[in-house]
C-alpha cells in the first residue's frame, strides 16, 4: 500500500471517529429526565397561578399535566371570571391547551328574571351605533344564555357578549351570534332598506324608541326583518317595502305581531 492511500485511510477514519463523539452527546441530550420535565411541570404552573393571583379567582385552583395542559377548577361569582381565567391561562408560555371545569356560582336567578333584564340591556346595546342592524336574539334556561340571530359587525356581537358575562346569575353562554359579511353593497342595501322601511308614514313610529325599532339585517344582499309591530297590517307593510328596494334579493320577515302570542325575544 503507498504512503498516500494509508494517509487518505488515516482520514476516513478519524472523520468517522469524529462524527460519532459529536453523535453521542446529541442523543443523549435529547432525553430530558423525568425530574427535569417534572421541574418544568411545576415552572408552568407557577406562572399560571400568578396569573390568577386576582381576588375574584381565590376559589380557583389549577393543574398542569405532561403535555401543557391546565385544568381549571373550583368557583367563581361571575361567568365574566371564569372567561377571564380561560384568558389569562392560555397566554402563559408553556400551556398548550386549557380545559376549563371552573363552576359559576354567584346569585340564583330565576330564567323568567334573566330573560327580561337581559333582553331590556341588550335591546339598548350600541345605540347610537347602528343598532336597528342588530338582531340578536336571547334565549335561557337553568342559567345557561344562548344568543343567537345577526350582528352587524364583530364589536355588537363582542358587546353583547360582554354584557351577558356580567350580569349576576348567568351559569354559562352559548354565543351562536353571525356576524354579517363585509360588504360595501349589502351596507348600501342596509340603508337603502330603512329609509324604503322608515320612509314609510305608518311605519315612522317604530324609530321613536332605539330600543324597538324594525330590525334590519343583510346578508349578501338577503334580508332579514326582526322586532315587534303593533298590527299585522305594519308586519306586511314593512315587507313590502324591504322587497321593493333595488338589488334585495330576497325578505325573510321575522317581525312579530305584539299580543298574537308568538313574540320572540330579538334584540
Amino acid at each position: 500500500m503507498s504512503r498516500t492511500n494509508s494517509l487518505a485511510g488515516i482520514v476516513v477514519l478519524v472523520a468517522a471517529l469524529a462524527g460519532t463523539c459529536i453523535a453521542v452527546p446529541t442523543a443523549l441530550k435529547a432525553a430530558p429526565s423525568p425530574g427535569a420535565a417534572a421541574q418544568g411541570d411545576s415552572s408552568v404552573a407557577s406562572l399560571v397561578m400568578s396569573k390568577l393571583d386576582k381576588k375574584q379567582f381565590k376559589n380557583v385552583k389549577a393543574a398542569v399535566d405532561g403535555n401543557g395542559v391546565v385544568t381549571l377548577s373550583g368557583t367563581v361569582d361571575l361567568y365574566e371570571y371564569k372567561m377571564d381565567a380561560d384568558r389569562r391561562v392560555h397566554k402563559v408560555k408553556g400551556v398548550n391547551a386549557v380545559r376549563n371545569d371552573i363552576e359559576v356560582v354567584g346569585p340564583t336567578v330565576s330564567d323568567q328574571e334573566l330573560q327580561q333584564k337581559l333582553g331590556e340591556k341588550l335591546a339598548y346595546d350600541r345605540v347610537g351605533y347602528g343598532n336597528l342592524f342588530n338582531a340578536i336574539t336571547l334565549g335561557v334556561h337553568d342559567g345557561v344564555v344562548t344568543l343567537g340571530g345577526h350582528a352587524r359587525t364583530d364589536v355588537d356581537k363582542d358587546s353583547a357578549m360582554a354584557l351577558v358575562a356580567t350580569y349576576p346569575g348567568v351559569k354559562e353562554v352559548n354565543n351562536e351570534i353571525e356576524v354579517d359579511p363585509v360588504s360595501i353593497m349589502d351596507d348600501q342595501t342596509r340603508m337603502a332598506v330603512s329609509r324604503a322601511v322608515y320612509g314609510t308614514p305608518t311605519l315612522e313610529k317604530y324609530s321613536i324608541d332605539p330600543a324597538k325599532p324594525i330590525r334590519i339585517s343583510v346578508q349578501n344582499g338577503h334580508v332579514e326583518l326582526a322586532g315587534v309591530v303593533d298590527s299585522q297590517a305594519d308586519k306586511e307593510m314593512a315587507y313590502i317595502k324591504a322587497n321593493q328596494v333595488p338589488g334585495v334579493f330576497s325578505v325573510k320577515n321575522d317581525l312579530q305581531v305584539a299580543g298574537s302570542g308568538s313574540e320572540k325575544s330579538q334584540k
